[in-house]
């Protein structure tokens, strides 16, 4: 853990971003186990994930951002939990932290934002898959209230394995 501290400041996600946000989860792609997607995107591939989360309403979209280097940290959305009409109180949520930003509290601050961002929104549940193992996501879902609530076994294949997704809910 770096002993410099930097000013971070979380806002909403801006169509600008769009660059450092598809880089950003292209390195998750490509490296890890944590998203489901296998081929990586270009900005214009992403700009309809973007544009699906406007500032305000239930679907945000907010970025911690390093004001020094003006460098993304890391990003949450809240998105549809599922396209039926009976899940629009519902939402899942995710966060990724940029590979350089473990560790500095970045996801928390990202969390502490989204969730006073929805409090005045419609909202019931929150609902999150964790793909296994990710004890630091683990962590931080449990810290903000989430709850276990069951494991989809092998429900992914990436790198020629299986992964299982641990599902977590919480109250809004």
């Amino acid at each position: 853990m770096s002993s410099e501290r930097t000013e971070v400041q979380v806002r909403p996600g801006v169509e600008s971003d769009l660059e450092a946000l598809t880089d950003l989860y292209n390195h998750y792609v490509r490296e890890t186990p944590i998203t489901f997607d296998t081929a990586v995107f270009t900005p214009e591939e992403r700009r309809p994930w973007l544009l699906s989360h406007p500032e305000d309403g239930p679907y945000r979209l907010m970025v911690a951002m390093d004001t020094d280097s003006q460098r993304i940290l890391g990003y949450v959305t809240s998105s549809p939990y599922r396209a039926k009409p009976a899940y629009v109180t519902s939402v899942e949520t995710t966060v990724y932290v940029a590979p350089h930003a473990g560790r500095r509290g970045i996801g928390t601050l990202l969390y502490k934002a989204l969730f006073e961002a929805l409090a005045d929104e419609d909202l019931h549940r929150a609902y999150a898959g964790i793909a296994q193992p990710n004890e630091a996501s683990t962590r931080l879902h449990e810290r903000f209230g989430f709850r276990y609530v069951g494991t989809y076994r092998e429900v992914g294949r990436k790198f020629g394995r299986y992964w299982d997704v641990a599902w977590y809910e919480k109250e809004l």
